[in-house]
C-alpha cells in the first residue's frame, strides 16, 4: 500500500519541474526534502531552480548536510554537463587502511547508504584506485587498501557534456563513475543509470520543442499552461501558411485555368515536407550523439542533396503516372505534359528539401539558436514554397 510520501514522489514525477515546483511549495520541507532526494539528481536541481527561495530553503533543512553541500556544488556547472548529476562520495578511504577496517566501516555505511564501489584517495583527495567490494571481502583481514584497490581507474570529467559523457561509457558498462577534476580530485560520482536517464530526458524533450511543445509539458500539465506554450507556435505557424498560401496566389490564373493542378498541391507538399523531415532527423541526430563532427557538414549536405535527388526521381515517376492517368480521366489533352510537370516537380522539391533538411539546423547551431526547437518550423515553410512554388512555375511554363 502506497503512503502519502510515495503518492507525493510519484504526482512530482509525472509532472515537469515548473508544476513539480509549485506542487512541492505546498507540503512541508520535510516531505519535499524526502521527494528530492529521490528523484533524479538532474531532475532534483531542475526542480529546485524553480522553488521559490523560503519553501527551498525550508526543504534543504532537512537534507544530510553532504549531500545540501553537494548540490550546491553541482549547480556551478552547466546544466548538461556531468557535474550537474554529481552525487556526493560516500564510501572513500585511505590506501593504508586495513580490509578488517574497511569492512566495518562498509558495514556502517550501508546503513545510510547504497554502496557500490569504495574510491581511495590519498591526503589530497586526489582519486588513486577503486575498491570493489568482492575483492575487499576476499582479502585478508590485514591486507592493505593499497593492494587490493583497481589503480588508475576511468573517471569522468565534470564539465564534459552529456552528450561526449556517452560516447565514452558506451563500451563501459559500470553501475557507477567516479568524477574527478583535471588534478585528479574526487569530486563526486554519477550513477550510470542516472547518466542515461538524464540523456533520455534530453532527447525526449528535443522531439517536443520541434513542434512547439515545451522540455517540460507531460500528460499532467495543467491546462492553461500547455495552452499557453503551444499557442505562440502556432500562431507563428500560421505566419508560414500565409507565405506558402501568397506563392499559390502568384499563379491563380494558372489554377484557374487548369484546376486539376490543385489535386497535386498537397501531394507535392506532403512528399517534399517527408524528404525534409528525414534529412532534418538524421542531421539533428548527428548532432545529438556527437556523430556529426566538424568538417563533415558538406559530406552530411551533399549525402541529404544526393538521397532527395534519387528519392525525388523515383516517387516522381509514381506521382507523374498518378497524375496521367487522372488529367485522362478527365479529358485533359495535355495529360503527358502534365505527368513530366509532376515528376520535374518532384524531382526538384526532394533535392530542395533534402539539402534544406541539413542546411537549416547546421545554420541554425552556426549561429547559436537551439536546431531542434527552430528547425521544423523553417522547414516546413521552405518546403511549402518550394514544392507549390515549382509544381506550378513549370505547369505555367510547359502546358499550353
Amino acid at each position: 500500500m502506497k503512503t502519502s510520501s510515495d503518492s507525493l514522489l510519484d504526482a512530482v514525477s509525472e509532472r515537469g519541474a515548473h508544476d513539480a515546483a509549485d506542487l512541492l511549495e505546498k507540503v512541508s520541507g520535510e516531505d519535499a526534502a524526502k521527494v528530492l532526494q529521490q528523484l533524479n539528481p538532474m531532475v532534483a536541481q531542475q526542480v529546485m531552480a524553480e522553488m521559490e527561495e523560503e519553501p527551498r530553503t525550508a526543504a534543504m533543512n532537512f537534507v544530510p548536510l553532504h549531500k545540501a553541500r553537494q548540490w550546491a556544488k553541482n549547480r556551478e556547472y552547466p546544466e548538461d554537463s556531468v557535474g550537474w548529476l554529481m552525487e556526493a562520495p560516500v564510501a572513500v578511504f585511505k590506501p593504508e587502511a586495513t580490509a578488517r577496517d574497511t569492512i566495518e566501516e562498509v558495514r556502517k555505511l550501508a546503513k545510510k547508504a547504497f554502496i557500490t564501489y569504495g574510491y581511495i584517495t590519498d591526503d589530497k583527495d586526489r582519486l588513486l584506485g577503486l575498491l570493489v567490494m568482492r575483492d575487499l571481502m576476499l582479502a585478508a583481514p590485514d591486507a592493505k587498501l593499497a593492494d587490493i584497490m583497481i589503480s588508475d581507474p576511468f573517471t569522468l570529467d565534470p564539465e564534459m557534456e552529456l552528450t561526449d559523457a556517452m560516447k565514452v561509457v558506451v563500451n563501459k558498462h559500470y553501475p557507477v563513475y567516479p568524477i574527478c577534476d583535471k588534478g585528479g580530485v574526487l569530486l563526486g560520482l554519477v550513477r550510470g543509470q542516472t547518466l542515461f536517464e538524464a540523456r533520455a530526458i534530453e532527447i525526449s524533450a528535443q522531439v517536443g520543442s520541434m513542434v512547439g511543445v515545451e522540455r517540460e509539458e507531460r500528460l499532467s500539465t495543467p491546462f492553461l499552461r500547455s495552452l499557453r506554450f503551444r499557442h505562440p507556435w502556432l500562431q507563428i505557424n500560421l505566419v508560414t501558411c500565409f507565405v506558402a498560401a501568397a506563392v499559390v496566389g502568384v499563379f491563380q490564373g494558372t489554377l484557374d485555368r487548369m484546376v486539376l493542378l490543385a489535386v497535386f498541391l498537397p501531394v507535392l507538399a506532403g512528399q517534399s515536407g517527408n524528404t525534409g523531415c528525414q534529412a532534418l532527423a538524421v542531421a539533428l541526430r548527428g548532432m545529438t550523439l556527437g556523430d556529426l563532427k566538424a568538417g563533415e557538414e558538406r559530406k552530411l549536405v551533399i549525402k541529404e542533396g544526393l538521397l532527395g535527388l534519387f528519392n525525388g526521381m523515383l516517387v516522381g515517376v509514381s506521382a507523374g503516372v498518378g497524375m496521367w492517368v487522372y488529367a485522362r480521366m478527365n479529358h485533359n489533352p495535355s495529360a503527358f505534359v502534365l505527368a513530366c510537370v509532376v515528376w520535374l516537380a518532384m524531382t526538384a522539391s526532394c533535392v530542395v528539401s533534402g539539402l534544406s533538411g541539413a542546411l537549416i539546423p547546421l545554420t541554425l547551431r552556426k549561429f547559436g539558436a537551439d536546431p531542434a526547437t527552430a528547425s521544423s518550423i523553417f522547414l516546413t515553410t521552405a518546403t511549402d514554397v518550394i514544392s507549390m512554388g515549382t509544381f506550378l512555375g513549370l505547369a505555367t511554363l510547359l502546358v499550353p
